[in-house]
């Protein structure tokens, strides 16, 4: 890339052209089989970054499974601005307060700009400076042991971080990126068959998957692909029922790892190998070279280093309330609970916060709540994380006032199913709750706060785990 004025500070897009350089003529992304050379993906980076122009500010660019969104994004990171996923599923309304939240906002160089939730109901834009991916995408690739000769599945939503932990570290090593169109059709057995044929070696999947996977290749006598040499898992807690099964299948070659890690520390910042069954939890692993930990005495995680974000666009009071300043640095509060064992390996102990993962994304039920209480004929909502189906899931529950005497009830209150479609033209899936319930009134602690667990067990059905 030298004819592109790069920040010299952005050591990442430095190590994608040496990758570029050292491995030309071998493919960097792998599209459905259609492969793109290191020097084609370069020129369209390079033509990217003209297009931009110097200092584009932030850049919203369509998040899809495909070679474009790469190109995007490095193209943006060259220009010197931030990229914004842009997920073309997201309700208008998402998308619009997206931009609202994250244009006309100083960003001083190539950046990242994700969202959080947060318990206003708006859009809560993290700004992840260059140095911070960088030095995590660097720290990846000694962790993951990336070669070359390594084929690494794009397989995380664009929307969320784990996403680079699959495109940066493979991308500035000379390995190969594969898109795949099977790799989202909900099989498994067609997931496998694509593994094996586009000889995949790297995969990065959602916990929740990972448990899915396991229970399929136990159930149905399957078998990992040979070429699968390493599978990494994060986003809520590994079962060790799941990891007990998976030691009782011929795995053996196959290097399994667990990590953890918060949208605002950069990608991942705790890793464990799994390499036994552990009949109680299973830790979220001991601190990456780059990172500081700090555990408080209530047991809370603090998250110091370089890789830290430079805090939420344009909110200057929830950047104080969670990036602090002591005399020791600078830390990040991320909520979780944890303790450490005498080896060192922490274990997550729950959330400080009422936050939970949905499909590994960290959800605060006070952002559904305030959504559905928007709703004109919605009064009060409490809105909580629940056990369905072995899986963390929302529920809801709403409180609404009766109609006056000459009026007849509003229809979206006849059945959770109009609330929810109302909900859905309005905020991603994964904001959602998987079940509505009308409920005569809502549960309140004894200070006079909504009580979500006491509402959930006073109305949640017998029949459904609680």
């Amino acid at each position: 890339m030298s004819d592109v004025n790069l920040n010299p500070n952005l050591h990442l897009m430095k190590a994608f052209g040496d990758a570029v350089r050292r491995h030309s003529d071998r493919p960097a992304i792998v599209h459905n089989g259609e492969s793109l050379s290191y020097a084609d993906l370069d020129a369209l980076v390079r033509a990217k970054t003209r297009d931009l122009g110097s200092d584009p500010g932030v850049v919203g660019v369509p998040a899809t499974h495909a070679p474009d969104t790469v190109i995007g994004l490095l193209g943006v990171f060259a220009a010197g601005g931030a990229y914004m996923p842009i997920d073309p599923s997201f309700p208008a309304e998402r998308v619009e307060a997206m931009y609202a939240a994250a244009q006309g906002q100083p960003v001083a160089g190539p950046a990242y700009v994700l969202f959080t939730s947060g318990s206003t109901g708006e859009p809560k834009p993290v700004l992840t400076p260059g140095e911070a991916f960088g030095v995590t995408a660097a720290a990846l690739v000694e962790l993951f042991a990336l070669t070359p000769d390594d084929r690494v599945l794009q397989f995380a939503s664009l929307n969320w971080d784990t996403c680079f932990e699959e495109i940066l570290p493979t991308l500035t090593v000379g390995a190969a990126l594969v898109f795949d169109d099977e790799a989202h059709t909900g099989s498994f057995r067609r997931f496998l068959r694509m593994v094996d044929e586009r000889r995949i070696s790297v995969l990065d999947l959602p916990t929740a998957f990972w448990h899915e996977l396991v229970r399929h290749l136990a159930e149905d006598d399957a078998s990992l692909p040979d070429c699968l040499r390493l599978v990494v898992i994060g986003g809520e807690a590994a079962a060790p029922a799941r990891l007990a099964d998976w030691h009782r299948l011929d795995t053996g070659a196959v290097r399994l790892l667990n990590t953890y890690g918060c949208t605002e520390t950069t990608m991942i910042t705790h890793a464990v190998e799994l390499d036994a069954p552990m009949t109680e939890r299973v830790p979220i692993g001991r601190a990456l070279p780059h990172v500081r930990e700090l555990i408080e005495d209530s047991g809370e995680l603090l998250i110091g280093g370089p890789a830290l974000a430079s805090g939420y666009l344009g909110r200057p009071e929830a950047t104080a309330e969670r990036f602090i300043e002591r005399a020791d640095g600078r830390w990040f509060r991320t909520g979780d609970r944890v303790s450490r064992r005498p080896d060192g390996l922490l274990f997550h102990e729950g959330r400080i916060d009422h936050q939970v993962k949905i499909r590994g994304v960290r959800v605060d039920p006070g952002e559904v709540e305030a959504h559905l209480t928007r709703h004109p004929s919605v009064a009060a909502a409490a809105v909580t994380g629940v056990t369905l189906a072995g899986r963390t899931a929302l529920v809801g529950y709403v409180a609404a006032p009766g109609p006056a005497p000459d009026q007849a009830p509003d229809p979206a209150l006849e059945g959770g199913a109009d609330l929810l479609g109302w909900l859905r033209q309005r905020v991603p899936a994964h904001l959602v709750p998987s079940r509505i319930t009308f409920v005569p009134e809502l549960v309140h602690t004894a200070s006079g706060k909504v009580d979500r667990a006491g509402t959930h067990r006073r109305y949640a059905p017998k029949e459904n785990p609680r």
